[in-house]
């Protein structure tokens, strides 16, 4: 039970700290984001490297799928763009789950560091903001070092073993399990990290992992679809 409660824990932190990054990256550099992508559809590979662009910096291609949905509902920009700009935006959370897949975990306590002495001095500028996405960044690299560390112990359960057999036999449950998990984090790139630090750490198969990433991929789009529709 309690490497369970580690290891959500663990996760949790990772969705928080990828939100603190959308959500720091968002203040500051909202409007220019959104300029950027409205002026970059000229043709579709400037489209595909805006969506790129901006996944990377917000690190959620969910927010990018819901600026661009925003763009088409108000007529703005063609429906082929926005499909360049959505495979752009899968391509930025492909880059930016290999990047964090490097043991990157001894910038952890420097960017959280920095972050909150930035955050605390300046909370109400452009430079309290920045703290804000370095805490985020910070979070997440900690975040994955702790689902590393809490899943090895689980897969001596013979229950966890169990439940991982069943999944793999399963495509259809691991692209439906790898789309819920991302609509209730709300985001794709954090389920993302944790299906590649669980798929390293041998917690599940490449081919369960796979799976898992197709869902989540798709559950960002649902997750667009759904709240553009409200």
């Amino acid at each position: 039970m309690k490497h369970l409660l580690n290891l959500l824990a663990a996760v949790a932190l990772l969705v928080w700290g990828t939100h603190l990054v959308r959500t720091g990256v968002l203040r500051v550099f909202g409007a220019n984001l959104r300029n950027m992508l409205a002026q970059s559809m000229g043709n579709r590979f400037t489209a595909a490297l805006s969506g790129i662009g901006v996944t990377a910096l917000v690190q959620s291609s969910t927010a990018t799928s819901l600026m661009t949905s925003s763009f088409v509902g108000q007529g703005l920009i063609t429906l082929p763009a926005a499909l360049a700009v959505m495979r752009g935006a899968d391509i930025g959370t492909a880059l930016m789950a290999v990047l964090f897949s490097t043991d990157l975990s001894w910038l952890s306590p420097l960017f959280i560091f920095v972050g909150v002495v930035l955050f605390i001095s300046r909370q109400d500028n452009a430079v309290g903001r920045i703290g804000r996405v370095l805490i985020g960044l910070g979070l997440m690299l900690l975040a994955l070092r702790l689902v590393v560390e809490a899943t090895e112990p689980l897969l001596a359960s013979p229950p966890v073993r169990a439940l991982l057999a069943s999944i793999s036999s399963d495509m259809l449950l691991e692209i439906t399990l790898g789309a819920a998990l991302a609509i209730v984090a709300y985001s794709s790139l954090a389920i993302v990290l944790l299906i590649a630090a669980m798929a390293a750490s041998t917690a599940i198969p490449l081919d369960v992992a796979l799976g898992l990433v197709l869902g989540a991929n798709l559950g960002s789009g649902l997750l667009a679809v759904l709240t553009t529709a409200k």
